[in-house]
């Protein structure tokens, strides 16, 4: 039984929106008489260590509150925190995109996340592990990784400081798409077969979306034990805007050149160039050679509607 919450507080996410909302949380859990706690984050890094003292506290609730960056984080300090005890892990969506607060079923508006952290409804959630890059000693995340493209992107929409949430992303594709360049050649392990091709993009996800706008996998279950994969072979500018459209409405399965699939683990080479990757927003690699990507069933219970 739930005792009480402990929230991570990042104050820099929404581009420092974040403590705005503080009024509304004091308020809405003192009137409920909820027992909690909120911890402000001081550097990168920093919810991940807070996250970790307390992933033994079965009567506490763990909650991020701020965007995928700080899920992230949360996510990995629970991971390297926790014994035998499973965390009991909740999101209040505080930052620009929120995707996976949206494939963790947690809703946008945040009253109604809070009557929902609350209620206490959990259900197991699964948690992917990259190995490889900057990381040798593996990085957890709960929504997805991305290998080219949108990583790029991504990478574009974070310099955009005074840009509006999903419009940084809309912004970044844009420049992205303008300074197009060749596709690296990829070898790509799952479920005992191998296969190379020039992939503009690899999507392996646990979550449905990235950047706000683009599904990536909509069919995508948090709790089955997979990870699923969106695979998109070298494409030109334009057959690449068409896919870009086709992510937006989570239709893209039925273009030529994707491949769509599930895998409880994937290995990735690049034989031909390097890899851009991205876990959860958090770079992985910028010339990454070879990549171990595992599903872990179940480590987490998440709370959702």
């Amino acid at each position: 039984m739930l005792k009480r919450y402990l929230i991570i507080l990042n104050p820099t996410a929404g581009k420092g929106a974040a403590t705005g909302k503080l009024p509304l949380i004091h308020d809405f859990l003192n009137t409920k008489g909820i027992e909690y706690e909120i911890v402000y984050t001081e550097k990168v890094g920093h919810a991940a260590e807070i996250a970790a003292e307390h992933a033994r506290d079965d009567d506490t609730a763990i909650i991020a509150a701020g965007g995928d960056g700080t899920c992230n984080e949360v996510i990995n300090g629970l991971m390297k925190g926790k014994a035998e005890t499973i965390p009991t892990f909740g999101v209040l969506p505080l930052g620009r995109g929120n995707d996976f607060s949206y494939g963790g079923h947690v809703p946008a508006v945040l009253d109604e996340a809070l009557e929902i952290m609350i209620a206490g409804k959990t259900s197991p959630l699964d948690v992917g592990v990259i190995t490889g890059g900057f990381y040798p000693e593996g990085r957890y995340f709960g929504n997805g990784i991305g290998a080219g493209f949108d990583t790029v992107v991504g990478l574009e929409a974070a310099k955009m400081k005074n840009v509006k949430d999903e419009f940084a992303y809309v912004f970044g594709t844009m420049k992205t798409l303008i300074k197009f360049s060749d596709s690296p050649e990829i070898e790509i392990t799952y479920n005992g077969n191998t296969t190379s091709l020039r992939a503009i993009q690899i999507s392996i996800m646990n979550g449905n979306r990235m950047g706000g706008l683009f599904y990536m996998a909509p069919e995508a279950v948090n709790n089955d034990g997979l990870l699923d994969l969106c695979m998109v072979a070298h494409k030109n500018r334009r057959q690449l805007i068409k896919t870009i459209i086709h992510y937006t409405k989570g239709t893209q399965k039925r273009l030529p050149g994707i491949t769509i699939d599930r895998a409880d683990s994937f290995t990735l080479k690049a034989l031909k160039g390097g890899m851009v990757v991205h876990a959860d927003g958090e770079t992985i690699c910028t010339e990454g050679k070879e990549l171990e990507i595992k599903c872990i069933p179940s480590p987490i219970k998440i709370i959702h509607t």
